[in-house]
């Protein structure tokens, strides 16, 4: 009895979040890419160039945001019995409009990113979310939820593949215009030539090293962070 009273005060306590931190934590404490680990592989396959990976993460994006508005909406119809196939069902069919009208629209980028654009199916953000927030919430929590999540696995994979495509290519942005049209060629950037580079960025070795500095870094700043409260915190002892 008194484990489900305390289970019923954490989901309403967890109910009580302000929506801005239910759309925050996706973006920094909670982020799937830098403390979860989630979507490795295609975290690593696609990001060796950063149209490439700005590209994977907005079908990443779209796919999340939907289907967990979607699986939201529907939670109360849903049998809980065989919700996880329903759920791979229909973010089968989201990826699959996804697939075909990236491959309509821009078919550069859809033969960059290859297998790795159907294979958004089985990324483990997207399932993760819907099990955990978007079958049990609200269709706006979910959807914030979502959008937190899906623009902090963006943000990580166009880090990655800025880093990677700069060090190992030379340059930033190279192909921007069959992603983003005519007004984003000015970006694409030539830094040196290939002389100078390092192939080893835009291979797998460069991506899981470089990735391992982000990470490093996001938890070097969360913990000067913290230190910085805790200090402010303390009362300073006078001495004799």
């Amino acid at each position: 009895m008194m484990q489900t009273v305390e289970g019923i005060k954490t989901s309403q306590s967890k109910k009580k979040d302000p929506l801005i931190k239910v759309f925050t934590r996706g973006l920094w404490s909670e982020n799937p890419g830098l403390c979860q680990l989630l979507g490795l592989c295609p975290l690593l396959a696609v990001s060796n160039s950063a149209v490439s990976a700005l590209g994977l993460g907005l079908a990443t994006l779209i796919v999340v945001c939907l289907s967990s508005v979607i699986i939201s909406i529907l939670r109360k119809i849903l049998l809980r019995e065989v919700r996880i196939p329903l759920y791979v069902v229909l973010i089968a069919t989201l990826v699959t409009c996804v697939k075909f009208s990236v491959a309509a629209y821009y078919p550069s980028l859809y033969d960059s990113l290859g297998i790795y654009l159907a294979l958004i199916v089985t990324n483990c953000i997207i399932m993760g979310r819907a099990e955990a927030v978007a079958g049990r919430e609200t269709p706006l929590r979910a959807f914030l939820d979502a959008a937190g999540c899906g623009l902090g696995f963006v943000f990580v994979l166009f880090s990655l593949g800025s880093l990677r495509e700069i060090i190992g290519n030379g340059t930033w942005m190279k192909g921007a215009g069959m992603l983003l049209g005519d007004w984003a060629i000015p970006f694409e950037s030539y830094f040196f030539s290939n002389d100078y580079t390092y192939l080893v960025a835009v291979l797998p070795p460069g991506g899981f090293f470089l990735l391992a500095l982000l990470i490093a870094f996001k938890n070097a700043l969360t913990l000067y962070k913290r230190r910085r409260a805790e200090k402010r915190l303390c009362i300073p002892s006078s001495r004799d």
